[in-house]
């Protein structure tokens, strides 16, 4: 019997409409073996939260570029917690100033990519960081 596939939701909270860099970065994801779920455009928090626990993933990617990460990334952590789903570990990237970044983690991102980040840094940090959860 092989070993479950990291699973990744790749989700684009709030009204922001800018989604090639999340499709981007979810082929590469792919590519390199993972199993990716694409939440696609306009997501709420609670919306992301379902479908990670729907889809049984390790881990949350988020992308904003809309500057309401401050609010955004928190309400996903909190509706994740809210449904029981602690352990799935939430990453994300975007327009994102690096002095937001602490405020981010401290609420409990793992990870925040900034612009220009290469894809082989990100997908090399989720196969360090992210393991498939017990069944």
């Amino acid at each position: 019997m092989s070993e479950r596939k990291a699973r990744i939701l790749v989700a684009k909270p709030g009204l922001d409409g800018h989604d090639r860099g999340a499709k981007v970065v979810a082929r590469a994801l792919r590519d390199a073996g993972f199993e990716v779920i694409y939440t696609g455009l306009h997501q709420t928090p609670d919306m992301i939260a379902a479908a990670a626990v729907q889809e049984d993933v390790d881990a949350v990617g988020l992308s904003i570029m809309s500057g309401a990460h401050n609010t955004l990334f928190p309400a996903v952590i909190a509706a994740l917690r809210g449904r029981g789903a602690d352990d799935v570990k939430v990453f994300g990237g975007g327009i994102i100033p690096n002095e937001d970044i602490p405020r981010l983690t401290d609420a409990g991102v793992t990870k925040v990519f900034t612009p220009g980040t290469p894809l082989t840094e990100i997908v090399q940090w989720v196969h360090d960081h992210i393991a498939p959860r017990a069944a």
